[in-house]
């Protein structure tokens, strides 16, 4: 490709709004282009790295007995209804009516989609297993879309389904996509890790994470050093320590101001884990049958030594929102904020205990009456709830696996799958005929990677201070061609004839400073840069930049082609030498 000729331009600054190095950079060097809030072009130089991405994931997906298909961006709703999530998905859901008046919803993923399709074509034990997927935009309208394709309302995501007659064929191809991601995201250069996460919306019982670490994360990932053993915070388990001893009689005592752990703690000369904390959210409930929502006060009750994770929190009460209760909400159940406890609440509420706070005694509670406290309160003695382990794991916490401190760290979620089990195939009549004749639910499994976010955690991983430097796998063009010569029949020779040779070449032959074409020749990032210059062009050599190492050395003429092939065989043999096969433990 001439660069005379291309569609898009380089940027010197970047545009407002930028708020990550790697964004900034595909902004810069022309790879997408904005047009609304978490809604981007794909320029020339975009479109060809997320399409040597997809063809990686196709690659990969097939070596696992994968079949490509493609689903439609508009689904009736009649299918999301008979799953019940047309009502149970907020906002993030656009639903719209067509001409006839029949209700739409624009597609965020595909599992309805797939079910519809697959009780068609299963009627037979015989017909399993299967595993199709696709690479199709998808729609979610995201509250708060941030740093460019990182988080987003249209993307791009390869999408997979399996479908078993049982557990053990599901826990198989489960298996095939935890190794098969790993080799996905090693032969694009992306390190990750797999880490154990929340189903959410989804659905299903097990699940896996793969994130890229890196500060510019929104998620929370939880490891151990020692032992390896790595979650989302989300569902991340750890080690607690419990206090029981024998109960003593409970007591009212004054606290006046002391509204805080802290301030409690300061005045009674306690301990933060010598107090039951009250949080209050409230919880949004949505009937799957007829879209009805009801809001519910919950009263969460923790040790003061430590925070309610939200995630555990609504999967415990099996809310599909929550937020923080207003105060309102928290006395029309008769409970004092600032002195609040589930001891002398009432109307409707949901309770919900910690198992810190169940297995230790004599803990300090509010005691629903403003300036006042009780001493020495017991679980199950003084009140009752639902207990459940909703505590948010801390760096430096105690690893439940093998008793060593956990880290934290930040990451940015570039791949998920799920164990589906039944939650579709039940809901929307998916069985197939079992050998012994009775009718049985397919068993399925879902599996998502964003192509678009893929790209922009590479942009971040892979730049300096002169812009991205991609690897050879994924970079738009294998070679960097700039010609600073006066004659330009020896640039265009040259081009000729590495593109001739298979080689794919971005060839700056416009009338620019050679400045200029090195600058843009580093925020781009090609991998190689040829520069025919009047200095070395004397000797018959023509300069040869490694943009990842800054290495530079010089070719022959007459060389050139097999010397520059042999450079691309060098950094593919690079990534493939790194390529990660991973098992599931």
């Amino acid at each position: 490709m001439r660069m005379s000729q291309m569609f898009s331009r380089t940027l010197r600054e970047a545009p407002n709004g930028a708020d990550t190095k790697g964004y900034e950079y595909l902004l810069r060097a022309g790879y997408i282009r904005q047009m609304g809030a978490g809604i981007f072009s794909l320029l020339p130089l975009g479109f060809r790295a997320t399409q040597k991405i997809s063809t990686i994931i196709r690659e990969e997906m097939n070596a696992i007995g994968a079949e490509e298909i493609q689903m439609p961006v508009v689904n009736t709703a009649d299918i999301w209804k008979e799953t019940g999530r047309y009502y149970s998905i907020d906002k993030e859901m656009s639903r719209f009516q067509d001409r006839a008046g029949r209700d739409m919803v624009l597609a965020m993923t595909h599992e309805e989609a797939v079910t519809d399709l697959a009780r068609g074509e299963i009627d037979s034990y015989k017909r399993l297993p299967l595993l199709v997927y696709q690479l199709q935009t998808k729609w979610r309208d995201d509250p708060r879309p941030r740093a460019g394709l990182i988080r987003v309302r249209e993307f791009t995501m390869k999408d997979s389904y399996s479908f078993d007659k049982d557990y053990e064929g599901l826990e198989k191809v489960y298996r095939a996509h935890y190794k098969a991601y790993f080799r996905i995201y090693s032969r694009c250069g992306l390190p990750c890790v797999a880490v154990g996460a929340d189903s959410g919306m989804m659905g299903g019982k097990v699940s896996h994470e793969y994130m890229y670490l890196s500060p510019i994360g929104e998620d929370t990932i939880i490891t151990c050093p020692e032992c390896g053993y790595t979650a989302n915070r989300q569902v991340a388990a750890f080690k607690k320590d419990y206090y029981p001893e024998e109960e003593k009689a409970i007591e009212k005592i004054a606290t006046p101001e002391a509204k805080t752990i802290e301030d409690l703690c300061a005045l009674l000369k306690i301990e933060p884990r010598q107090t039951a904390k009250a949080v209050f959210m409230v919880g949004t409930f949505i009937n799957d049958k007829n879209g009805e929502e009801t809001d519910k006060l919950i009263v969460a009750i923790i040790r003061g030594d430590m925070d309610v994770e939200e995630s555990k929190l609504s999967n415990a009460v099996k809310a599909n929102a929550i937020r923080p209760a207003h105060e309102e909400e928290i006395t029309a159940c008769g409970i004092v904020p600032g002195f609040g406890s589930l001891i002398g609440a009432h109307g409707d509420y949901i309770g919900v205990v910690d198992d810190s706070v169940a297995k230790s005694n004599n803990l300090v509670a509010g005691a629903n009456e403003a300036g006042y406290h009780f001493i020495n309160t017991n679980f199950g003695r003084d009140y009752k709830a639902d207990v459940a382990d909703i505590a948010s794991a801390k760096q430096g916490y105690i690893c439940s696996v093998c008793g060593k401190p956990l880290n934290s760290s930040r990451g940015v979620e570039i791949g998920n799958i799920f164990q589906l089990g039944t939650r579709y195939s039940e809901s929307m009549n998916c069985y197939y005929q079992a050998e012994d004749g009775s009718r049985k639910p397919v068993i399925m499994g879902s599996y998502g990677i964003g192509v678009g976010r893929l790209l922009a955690c590479l942009a971040e991983e892979y730049n300096d201070e002169g812009g991205l430097k991609l690897p050879i796998s994924v970079a738009p063009y294998q070679v960097h061609l700039i010609s600073l010569v006066k004659d330009t029949a020896i640039g265009e020779e040259v081009y000729e004839s590495l593109t001739k040779a298979g080689i794919e070449v971005l060839f700056d032959d416009r009338k620019e400073s050679a400045g200029v074409k090195f600058a843009d020749a580093d925020i781009i990032g090609i991998p190689v840069r040829l520069t025919i210059g009047n200095r070395s062009l004397k000797e018959g050599k023509v300069e040869v930049k490694i943009r990842a190492t800054g290495e530079t050395t010089s070719y022959l003429v007459s060389d050139l082609v097999d010397e520059v092939k042999a450079e691309i065989a060098k950094l593919q043999k690079e990534i493939d030498d790194n390529i990660v096969e991973k098992e599931l433990a």
